[in-house]
């Protein structure tokens, strides 16, 4: 029997204040790359969830969603192992606050940036995936669903049930 393909189900965050978005600096296996404060959900937690405190592991700031972007799908095979990766992407626009001093940034997070839409699309050869421009497109142009377009049911917050 063939195995089960399974997705990676992550989440975004999209900020933008003043005309520029807020960018993580991240080191990975390829270099210092760009991408959205984002990560994977994680068992037990919703998506609106998982976008906040991923957002604040990023970027050591208070992250509020206001609007619901979109899914996303990206394909991608790693360079080290030849792994074939799709992504789910959940998208969320939002705001933040300022920086807690007292936060560490996680792992792999050197720092935030904050970029004009110009200069997000003049440094796409540093993303981490081609769903960061994607996203900040689609923000800029204006797309937003409600937050009750993702529903989290609550079974997700219980043990699982055995048959």
């Amino acid at each position: 029997m063939t195995p089960r393909w399974k997705p990676n189900v992550t989440v975004a965050a999209i900020v933008e204040r003043d005309g520029r978005y807020l960018l993580v600096e991240e080191q990975t296996s390829d270099g210092l790359l760009l991408n959205n404060p984002a990560g994977h959900l994680d068992p037990g937690e919703s998506p609106l969830q998982a976008v906040v405190r991923e957002a604040r592991e990023e970027t050591a700031r208070a992250f509020t969603p206001q609007a619901f972007l979109g899914v996303y799908l990206s394909r991608f095979r790693r360079t080290r192992t030849g792994e074939d990766v799709t992504y789910v992407r959940l998208a969320f626009a939002g705001s933040v606050g300022e920086p807690d001093p007292g936060q560490a940034l996680d792992t792999g997070i050197v720092g935030t940036v904050w970029m004009t839409l110009e200069e997000v699309r003049a440094s796409q050869v540093r993303h981490r995936s081609p769903l960061v421009l994607r996203c900040i497109e689609d923000h800029a142009a204006g797309r937003r669903l409600p937050l009750e377009a993702v529903a989290t049911d609550p079974s997700v917050y219980s043990e699982p049930v055995t048959p």
